[in-house]
Formats: C-alpha cells, structure tokens, sequence
C-alpha cells in the first residue's frame, strides 16, 4: 500500500473514531503537499512514496524545531510542544529511517577519506554533497553538516 493511500485509510480511521490528533496531523501534511503541488515550478504528479516521504520530511522536521521553540516556553507552551511532538511521533512512522550518530559519523570518516580531503576544512561542501547525493533519505543533513566539519578540522 503506498504511502498516500495509508494515510487516507489512517484519516478516515481517525474521522470515524474521533482521533483528532492523528486526524490534525494528516490534514496538516495534506495541506503541505497540496501547497508543493501548486506551487509555482512543480513538475510531475506528487502521488508517488518519495515525494510524500519528502513533504512529510519536510514537516516533520518544522515540527520538531517548533516543539523545541515551545517547550522552551516553559509552561505556557507545553501543550502546543507535546501536540507537534505528538506529530512527529506519528508521522515518522512513514519516513526511512534514519542513521544514528554512530553511524553517520562512520559514514562521513568513509567519505572524507574516499574524497581523500582529510584535515582539508575548505572540502565541507564537497564531503556534503557526496554524502547527501547518495544518502539523502537515510541521514539527518544538520548532524552530517556537524560531523563533517568536526572530522575535517582534526
């Protein structure tokens, strides 16, 4: 079953249930794709798995910086942290996963040394673009970026 189609059944599970968390998260993803379906320059059909992993990334990821925002609100922002961390909960479900920092830190020392640009800092944005060509689904860019220039600059 692809992707779309899970979550039609997950929304319409959630409508006849009562669920409104999980029936939020859906239709904010929904909106989210139909946004990047209309968007100006849009080119194919957006109904395929890598496009809904891709908007649900994208989400996810706005989500998870706005639940850190809020729970830095201390108690006024507590409900609104524990909805969108709620989201990114449900949602990741959907999303490759993703390599720990064990392993992505392997991954950038594989890398680094391939390209042959140890201790080279100034080849951060080619190690990146390496590692982000081939792995784009499978790592968190913002940890690779922060791996890449601790390796480059020992």
């Amino acid at each position: 079953m692809s992707v779309k189609d899970e979550m039609r059944a997950e929304l319409i599970d959630a409508m006849k249930t009562g669920d409104r968390p999980r029936r939020d998260a859906i239709r904010s993803v929904q909106a989210e794709i139909q946004t990047k379906k209309t968007a100006k320059g849009f080119s194919g059909t957006g109904e395929d798995d890598d496009f809904y992993q891709q908007v649900i990334g994208g989400y996810v990821k706005k989500m998870r910086k706005a639940a850190s925002e809020y729970s830095k609100l201390g108690e006024r922002g507590e409900d609104m942290s524990r909805k969108l961390s709620y989201e990114v909960d449900y949602l990741s479900r959907w999303l490759p996963s993703r390599l720990d920092e064990h392993r992505s830190r392997q991954l950038v020392r594989d890398t680094i040394s391939k390209l042959g640009v140890e201790g080279q800092p100034r080849a951060q944005g080619r190690v990146m673009g390496q590692i982000m060509k081939g792995h784009r689904p499978h790592v968190d860019g913002g940890l690779v970026s922060r791996l890449v220039r601790e390796e480059l600059s020992s």
